[in-house]
């Protein structure tokens, strides 16, 4: 979702015209979800994916038509199975996508530059959009974001009720959500919800779990007391890459929450401890540690020694990653960011 604030935010400084294409409701199975996002520019690339497929080629085709004209549509897509195999798709369900057309102006630049700020600094609001069904066609689509307090910035045609109402609902929302308000809807998407994986040690399981990370969709921090492992030529792909003088007080400075996960990786079980025993003591919603049972089994034991709790224990994931077998960094990247993905979407392992 960054690259999507931060690619419309570059494409409205040029003065450059794109519709935004966002799924915002889905049933049965989907390729993507709603609040799945891409960008469709002037000369037809696509930025960012809704599901691929023809669903896709679709809303591309009719998005570079759109741009021209300036104006907004709605497209219902069925995907049930009488339509999947003409479709070249492997799933079926209902999708409810909304092309909005962009166009620079100082209000719409201003308002997306402010979506981009909050997603690069992690913090909390709603991105809102709100779609004019009043005419046989979708008529102007407004954009706005509301603050974690329920302030609103942005200009939108309501009564002083429906907006309060509005904020109320966004400064709330955990996930993409459709408001009835006069005239048509508003969709409300959380702006600052993006997950962080912060991850400690930066060897090679550490420099391919960032990638795949990044990939998709989380905020990725990298943290080593070797500059020649923790760097930007290593870690293109991580917000942040930090330089420790040790492990001790290597946590981040802001409080650590549900959204936040921590991925201990680093070149051995002491440095492992010494970063576990930190992550205990905050509120982070995932806490990994690489390493195998039996180096495990004595940190566990060392730290319950130091006044931890069982409870504490039981909080990490370790050994780290799903079981698939993983042997190279590279396969073991992705049973790590396979068991961040599964945490993320609330499964139970």
């Amino acid at each position: 979702m960054e690259t999507i604030a931060q690619t419309a935010s570059d494409l409205l400084g040029k003065g450059e015209t794109f519709v935004l294409a966002t799924i915002i409701s889905h049933s049965g199975s989907t390729p993507r979800t709603s609040g799945s996002k891409m960008i469709v520019t002037a000369d037809g690339r696509g930025i960012g994916t809704i599901g691929g497929g023809l669903l896709e080629a679709e809303v591309m085709s009719r998005a570079v038509k759109l741009i021209p004209t300036g104006a907004s549509d709605l497209i219902p897509f069925d995907l049930g199975l009488e339509n999947v195999a003409s479709m070249d798709m492997i799933c079926g369900g209902q999708a409810e996508v909304l092309l909005d057309c962009i166009t620079p102006d100082s209000e719409t630049v201003a308002i997306f530059d402010g979506w981009r700020a909050v997603l690069e600094s992690g913090g909390k609001g709603c991105f809102v959009t709100m779609v004019d069904t009043t005419a046989d066609h979708v008529g102007p689509v407004r954009h706005g974001l509301v603050s974690a307090r329920g302030e609103v910035d942005g200009n939108f045609p309501l009564s002083a009720n429906e907006l309060e109402r509005v904020a109320a609902a966004a400064s709330r929302s955990a996930e993409i959500r459709t408001v009835r308000v006069t005239g048509g809807f508003a969709v409300l998407e959380p702006a600052g919800q993006v997950c962080a994986a912060y991850l400690f040690g930066a060897g090679h399981v550490a420099r391919a779990t960032a990638h795949l990370a990044s990939l998709v969709g989380f905020r990725v921090s990298v943290a080593d007391d070797r500059k020649e492992y923790a760097n930007r030529e290593r870690y293109p792909d991580a917000q942040e890459v930090r330089v420790l003088e040790d492990f001790n007080r290597c946590l981040p400075d802001t409080a650590m929450g549900q959204n936040d996960f921590v991925i201990i990786v680093t070149r051995g079980h002491l440095h492992d401890k010494t970063v576990l025993a930190q992550a205990l003591k905050t509120h982070a919603g995932y806490i990994g540690m690489i390493g195998s049972r039996r180096k495990r089994d004595a940190t566990y034991a060392a730290l319950i020694k130091e006044g931890f709790s069982q409870v504490d224990i039981d909080r990490v994931h370790s050994p780290i990653g799903l079981s698939i077998g993983a042997d190279t960094p590279e396969e073991i990247a992705v049973s790590i960011v396979g068991e961040l993905i599964a945490h993320r979407a609330g499964m139970q392992l």
